[in-house]
């Protein structure tokens, strides 16, 4: 007969994110992104804002996400199960779901309620915690930082756009 080992699997082989749970992340963080208006935000809406002349092009917003998500979650994956202590892992993955928390709310403010001014307050504290994330994730891993700072730099540009715009246009809850 034959007998299984009891003996747990060592902390040094276990994943600390396994892959399902990465993947449920960005799937749950999309759908939920989603609700307020489908997945590519209310065209109608954002296009008859004001906008600076520096503001991407509304099709580029959809397709930019889901390469940022895509490089955000592996970044996280590798950091996660990467050979850095927990402790240093820790506030990486925090900062990280408070970041897929205001991912997914986005929309809901932005063109659920058409708050320019709560999309553009969201959008700032998602710069800074994704640098804060950089910053925290360097000590960890490099490329994953390099992966988070792609990120960084579409939040830098989408800030500027979302303050301009927010300094442009009324907005219903804060008039």
């Amino acid at each position: 007969m034959i007998q299984l080992s009891q003996t747990p699997t060592p902390a040094l082989h276990r994943k600390a994110l396994p892959i399902w749970a990465a993947v449920l992340i960005v799937v749950v963080a999309n759908a939920v992104s989603a609700l307020p208006v489908g997945y590519v935000g209310d065209f109608a809406f954002y296009n008859a804002l004001r906008k600076p002349s520096f503001a991407p092009p509304d099709w580029l917003f959809a397709p930019m996400w889901a390469f940022l998500n895509v490089t955000s979650i592996w970044a996280l994956y590798r950091v996660m199960n990467g050979p850095a202590p927990a402790a240093a892992r820790q506030p990486v993955l925090a900062i990280e779901l408070a970041g897929w928390v205001l991912f997914a709310g986005f929309s809901a403010f932005y063109f659920g309620l058409q708050s320019i001014v709560l999309g553009s307050a969201i959008t700032l504290v998602f710069m800074i915690l994704t640098a804060i994330s950089v910053i925290l994730t360097s000590r960890i891993d490099k490329l994953a930082a390099g992966l988070l700072g792609l990120r960084l730099a579409w939040l830098v540009l989408a800030s500027a756009v979302s303050v301009w715009i927010a300094r442009a246009n009324p907005d219903p809850i804060f008039g």
